[in-house]
């Protein structure tokens, strides 16, 4: 069928009446008469070959045809709808696809969502958080937020935020560790990253003790278990300042281990779009203000 030649109005008139099963209520969706709507529909059976409805005395029912036709309808009106939004105003809309590490969807980016808005209102942002292990290419990922040391193959990086870590427990655990050495008698919350504990250990000048207990592949379920009083987590206090100033979490020293930041990534073979380029520029501007009042 010609695209010149689709009725669309009759279309319209299906897709409502079909979603209320009724003319009179597809009607007043519509802003016309009941009467128009069926002619409308009448016409589109005629044109078609075959019936969309049965009409019954109470309402009406989809024959095969109808239900073939009705979530093609639905979804061709849905992303309509969804183009017409982007560009309301002569201001058309980007979507960006970003990944995000958890951690720091949590404990920073959300907090700053309605700056971004505020900044960049023309970017629709679609957010998929991860733990760290990302494929921009397989996700269709425009730009990825992960913690490292900025080097990945096939990848440009810019530097975000530095997230050293520090030893974070409830203030009732850290009323038994008047020094790092009494570590040792607690659980020590591990991530994936072996070398953390260790590394922390020979900064304060100490030998890591045997560890034990969960392993996990998230820092935020790590200071759940934290804040549940099941052992010291070793995380980044600068993501989790809202438990910190609450008193619900403890930084019982203040020694920390710089193993690494946050850094805004992208493909090398992937050139910046608007919407990209404006979410990076936001996204530094964002971090140095934090990172200059440290």
């Amino acid at each position: 069928m010609d695209r010149a030649q689709l009725p669309l109005n009759a279309l319209r008139a299906f897709e409502a009446s079909a979603r209320h099963l009724n003319f009179t209520r597809a009607a007043i969706e519509l802003c016309v008469s009941q009467g128009a709507v069926s002619q409308q529909v009448a016409q589109l059976e005629a044109r078609l070959g075959a019936p969309l409805f049965r009409r019954l005395p109470r309402g009406l029912m989809l024959t095969d045809e109808g239900r073939a036709l009705l979530p093609v309808m639905g979804d061709a009106l849905d992303r309509i709808g969804a183009t017409l939004a982007r560009i309301e105003g002569g201001h058309p809309r980007e979507i960006l696809n970003l990944g995000v590490v958890g951690t720091f969807a949590a404990g920073w980016l959300l907090d700053r969502l309605a700056d971004f808005e505020r900044a960049c209102p023309h970017i629709d942002l679609r957010i998929m958080t991860n733990n760290n292990r990302v494929d921009l290419a397989g996700e269709g990922l425009d730009l990825a937020i992960r913690f490292g040391d900025g080097a990945w193959h096939g990848t440009h990086a810019d530097p975000i935020l530095r997230a050293p870590l520090a030893p974070l427990c409830t203030p009732e655990l850290a009323a038994h560790l008047p020094d790092p050495a009494a570590l040792a008698r607690h659980i020590l919350l591990r991530s994936y990253r072996a070398d953390e504990w260790p590394r922390w250990f020979a900064l304060a000048g100490l030998a890591c003790p045997p560890l034990r207990g969960p392993v996990f592949d998230s820092s935020i379920l790590m200071i759940q278990a934290a804040l549940r009083g099941l052992g010291v987590a070793l995380a980044p206090p600068l993501l989790f300042e809202a438990d910190l100033r609450a008193g619900r979490l403890i930084q019982p020293f203040t020694a920390s281990v710089d193993l690494g930041g946050y850094w805004l990534t992208r493909l090398m073979s992937r050139p910046d779009s608007p919407a990209m380029a404006d979410f990076r520029r936001w996204l530094i501007t964002a971090s140095s203000v934090i990172q200059n009042h440290e």
